[in-house]
């Protein structure tokens, strides 16, 4: 241990949302390791991974905004794909092995047609090169060793699949599309359907949920920021549960539901049970609270402090 070496700070408490603009080739988990040793973030997390081959906006949270990632797990996406015809591969990108090699006999036409047929309610068998659990392990770790695992497919919604650009042997598409949908498996199952194969070799996330890249920021633009600017890139914790329709409450309201206790209020009509609010106590957001059955308001979650 270098004696002459300075000791770091200590973790300190941040509280907001950093719309990142992720790089391709890094993980996802590398770019949030990166950027919370950059803002000195006790606590961090991110609202859904990008694979490394991927690059666009990746929302990482900070202190209190962590316990509001479900919010853009659950959201749609919008991504921006290359997709390169006649090649299989065993990971479904660019990143895999090569499995099969097939002429390309399709015109702009033909493929037209076929993107039309993903489009709306589809089912999809998850990759073995995915983040899913088996037996308590990734389903890449058992694909890294040969093993295959049964997958039981699943329902997607793409609500968009455009034609961006067609090259003859590659194409680009805009696709938007639910949560849980794999761009890399659709690249292939667009492949398999136009005969000849197919395989993802670029892919950028633009939208998630309600945020895209026009509030994003890079890696090298958080790191050239002075250090004690930093946290002004950041949105507020409340950003992510924007989506919930605002209720302001009075001292009262706001001391008895921090100490967990239903409130009973008139409601404003659209108020069902199980629909989510945004509280706020004097201007402060204090986190979200649940109409139930009873016809109270419980709090759903709070943030600290």
């Amino acid at each position: 241990m270098n004696a002459d070496k300075p000791a770091r700070p200590p973790r300190r408490a941040v509280d907001g949302v950093l719309l990142l603009d992720k790089p391709a080739g890094m993980s996802s988990n590398a770019a949030l390791q990166t950027a919370r040793r950059l803002l000195n973030a006790r606590k961090a997390g991110h609202t859904g991974t990008l694979d490394p081959l991927a690059s666009g906006l990746l929302p990482l949270t900070f202190g209190e905004a962590t316990k509001f990632s479900q919010m853009l797990l659950d959201a749609d996406k919008v991504y921006e794909a290359g997709v390169r015809l006649g090649i299989e591969t065993d990971s479904g990108d660019a990143e895999g092995m090569v499995l099969a090699t097939k002429p390309v006999m399709v015109s702009e036409t033909g493929l037209r047609q076929t993107l039309a047929r993903f489009t709306g309610d589809i089912v999809q068998t998850p990759p073995m090169h995915s983040a899913l659990k088996h037996g308590g392990k990734p389903l890449y770790e058992y694909a890294r060793a040969g093993i295959e695992i049964a997958r039981t497919p699943r329902q997607v919604r793409i609500s968009e699949l455009s034609l961006l650009a067609f090259e003859g042997e590659r194409f680009n598409i805009r696709v938007a599309c639910s949560k849980g949908t794999y761009i890399r498996t659709l690249a292939a199952d667009i492949g398999a359907a136009l005969g000849c194969g197919a395989h993802l070799d670029a892919l950028r996330r633009t939208h998630a949920g309600a945020f895209d890249l026009t509030a994003s920021i890079t890696l090298e633009t958080l790191e050239a920021t002075p250090p004690e600017q930093r946290d002004a890139l950041l949105a507020p914790v409340d950003t992510l549960a924007a989506i919930f329709p605002r209720l302001d409450l009075d001292d009262g309201d706001t001391h008895r539901i921090l100490q967990g206790q239903p409130l009973r209020l008139p409601r404003q009509g659209g108020e069902n049970p199980g629909d989510r609010v945004r509280l706020y106590g004097t201007g402060s957001f204090l986190g979200l609270g649940q109409w139930k059955e009873d016809g109270h308001l419980w709090p759903s979650r709070l943030i600290s402090g």
